[in-house]
C-alpha cells in the first residue's frame, strides 16, 4: 500500500482513531538512535537544499516562515 492509499484510509477512521495512530507513530519515532535521527535530518537538509537550488521552492524570512506556522496551528 503506498502513502496516497494510506492516507485515505487514514481519513475514514474517526478523530479518535487517527489521534491513537497518530500517538503511535510519534512514539515509533522515539525508538530511533540518535545516529539514525541525524541521518533522517541529514537527508532532509539534503533534499530541501535541492529544492532551493532547482528553484522548485523560494526561500523566505524566518519571522514569515514562523508567522505561517502560528496562523496554522492558531
Amino acid at each position: 500500500m503506498g502513502i496516497k492509499e494510506l492516507e485515505a484510509e487514514i481519513k475514514k477512521l474517526d478523530l479518535r482513531e487517527r489521534a491513537a495512530l497518530a500517538k503511535l507513530i510519534v512514539e515509533s519515532l522515539d525508538e530511533l538512535s540518535e545516529e539514525e535521527i541525524e541521518a533522517l535530518w541529514a537527508e532532509e537538509a539534503e533534499r530541501r537544499l535541492d529544492e532551493l537550488e532547482q528553484e522548485l521552492v523560494s526561500e523566505i524570512p524566518a519571522e514569515e516562515a514562523l508567522r505561517r506556522a502560528r496562523a496554522a496551528i492558531l
